[in-house]
């Protein structure tokens, strides 16, 4: 009894086939039918809360705001990692307490070279 819905990769197969075929079919193509075009001159404007727009759009903003956020997203997923691990904590043992001190200590030390970069100073 080997037929092709009990094969698991076919089964993942067709679901990340969808993932990428829905997403896609929605934006290229049932977007424009459903939406309504009516463009003008202020819709082709950029929008600056209302003002009028004043110079270029493409400014350079400081890189160190980019790694800011950046840290800022990867001590946000650290957070989404902890509290799993710590829910289940008492049924993972001694290899996952072990597994999470590694874990954190690559992380201080990421927050070490980021401090030592003066990433976290906003001057």
């Amino acid at each position: 009894m080997n037929d092709i819905y009990t094969n698991n990769y076919v089964i993942v197969a067709i679901f990340l086939i969808l993932g990428v075929l829905l997403p896609v079919a929605t934006v290229s193509f049932i977007g424009p039918l459903l939406r309504p075009k009516k463009p003008t001159k202020e819709k082709q404007t950029t929008y600056e809360s209302g003002n009028i727009p004043v110079g270029d759009s493409w400014v350079r903003f400081n890189v160190k705001y980019y790694i800011f956020a950046l840290m800022f997203v990867i001590f946000d997923v650290e957070t989404l990692f902890l509290y799993p691990w710590a829910v289940v904590y008492n049924k993972l043992g001694l290899f996952a307490l072990v597994e999470m001190v590694i874990f954190m200590s690559l992380l201080v030390v990421g927050l070490i070279y980021a401090w030592r970069k003066k990433v976290l100073e906003w001057n």
